[in-house]
Formats: structure tokens, sequence, C-alpha cells
């Protein structure tokens, strides 16, 4: 019979989930939430990207990553310059390059311990079947 498709979906969704509430709290003594390490990211791996671009790789609207871009100019993470137009471009100020480094070493241990049961070559297979449905040949 196979496993229900809802309840695949399910499974998928609670291990994000876990993932989310688990790195919240091991980043919190570091000061930032994981929505903050993960813009801290994304600007780290994309530093010409628009707010606009970084809004899309970490899941916000314009607006919602707007408001927190400037928290982290307020809090001396990053600096904005202006790019063509009226667009704005995202880079790490060395103390948000700092941070985005311990935010890494936590990042892997959590997720290191939530697939410690998979072998590699079972990771490896996860990664591949979790990239063919993000990205189907149509």
């Amino acid at each position: 019979m196979g496993v229900a498709l809802e309840d695949l979906g399910q499974a998928v969704k609670r291990l994000q989930y876990r993932h989310h509430r688990t790195l919240d709290a091991k980043l919190m003594p570091l000061g930032i939430t994981l929505v903050q390490w993960d813009a801290l990211r994304a600007i780290s791996q994309h530093p010409d990207a628009s707010s606009h671009r970084l809004a899309q790789l970490t899941f916000q609207t314009d607006q919602s990553f707007g408001a927190l871009a400037g928290r982290l100019v307020t809090h001396g993470l990053i600096d904005r310059v202006p790019g063509p137009g009226r667009a704005l471009r995202h880079h790490l100020t060395p103390a948000g390059e700092e941070l985005l480094s311990k935010g890494y070493t936590v990042v892997n241990e959590v997720l290191a311990q939530s697939f410690s049961s998979l072998s590699s070559t079972e990771k490896e297979t996860l990664y591949d079947l979790l990239t063919r449905l993000l990205h189907p040949q149509n």
C-alpha cells in the first residue's frame, strides 16, 4: 500500500519544524535567531543580491526582509549600499561575519545530530530525492 502522501508531507514538515525550534534555542545564547542567522548566510553567499532576491532566498516577503535587514544594520551586522536604480546591496560587517561563523558551528552540530541515524549513503540518497522533488524534470 505504501505511505500516504499526507503522512509523507507531514513528516517533512515535522522535521523542518524540529530543526527550526532547536536551532532557535541553540542560537539564542549568541543573541541571534534562526531567521537572522539565515539572512546573514544569504547575504554572505549572495553579497550583491537585491533585497527582493534575499527575501526569496530566506522565504520572506520583501517587506519582512526589509524590516529584518534594518534590524541587522542597527545591530552592526550588515551594511547596505546603493545599487542600480532603487536597489540596495547588502554586505556583512566584521561583526556579522563573526556571528555567522559562530552560528555555522551551532547549525552544523544540530543538523549532524538530527541526521546521525542515517548513513552517508542514506544522507546522499535523501538529498538526491529532495533535490529531485524541488527541481522536477518536466
